[in-house]
């Protein structure tokens, strides 16, 4: 009973998220009426962040850099290291470190806060007054995180692949001109269905996809919350852990599609 009672949650849950992706999408047109609410949340979702984006894409570049070298070294390819640093961060580990921070810090925070508006009934509140939530509160965020986490990707994918170099020329004894040109190589692949090189877009493309999903989880745990205080953690907690278990699997989904 435990097991069948889980399942239909599971798909109940799974199809108020998606009834609530597709509400958003239609209510797009709105968004002009909301654009200082989509400011602010952006700013929230990226300004606020930066910091811990920069710290965490540095260090993940260099672990990245330096356990690559440590490897290649043993082949006398050390010349490599750029070439491999760049192309995992910009393809994979950019993206994903952003939507992990993004999950934690936002989604939680996104599914806390309509959570609290559910059980203290402000959402009641408004579809009393004819208000439709969805525009006026999940719009805003959903395209604020969508916006906002391409544009951490990028910051990510910057200082990882700065941070790969500090560790390549100092520890690794990488000319720091062959560490650049292999960069460069990688980066400046020739489009194959945007005028930019496909590691950057294909990077990119899967950083909005995670900022949606993110967003649109994050926002429908918030407004499924009940129960009071305890409801809300629990909202937090499993728009969390879902989010990060999606983005997996769209890694791997888009990746297939991407790359083979």
């Amino acid at each position: 009973m435990n097991l069948l009672r889980t399942g239909r949650e599971m798909l109940e849950g799974t199809s108020y998220t998606l009834g609530i992706a597709g509400r958003t999408a239609l209510a797009l047109p709105q968004l002009w009426r909301r654009r200082r609410e989509t400011t602010e949340q952006c700013y929230a979702a990226s300004v606020k962040l930066i910091h811990v984006i920069v710290l965490v894409g540095a260090f993940a570049g260099m672990i990245l850099s330096l356990q690559t070298g440590l490897a290649l070294a043993d082949f006398g390819q050390e010349g490599s290291i750029g070439s491999i640093v760049a192309a995992a961060m910009v393809r994979e580990m950019g993206p994903f470190i952003t939507a992990v921070i993004l999950a934690a810090a936002v989604g939680s925070a996104l599914a806390a806060e309509l959570g609290t508006m559910k059980v203290s009934d402000e959402i009641t509140a408004l579809e009393v007054m004819s208000i439709d939530p969805v525009p006026f509160l999940v719009l805003p965020r959903v395209v604020a995180l969508t916006v906002a986490c391409p544009l951490l990707a990028i910051v990510a994918n910057v200082v990882g692949i700065y941070g790969g170099s500090i560790v390549a020329e100092s520890l690794l004894r990488v000319d720091p001109l062959a560490y650049r040109e292999t960069v460069l190589d990688v980066l400046s692949r020739p489009a194959e269905i945007f005028p930019v090189p496909k590691d950057i877009y294909a990077g990119l493309f899967k950083a909005t996809v995670y900022g949606f999903l993110i967003a649109v989880i994050g926002c429908s745990h918030g407004l499924r919350a009940s129960n009071g205080a305890l409801g809300v953690g629990e909202a937090a907690r499993t728009a969390v852990r879902n989010s990060i278990i999606l983005v997996l699997v769209m890694n791997f989904i888009l990746t297939r599609v991407m790359y083979t």
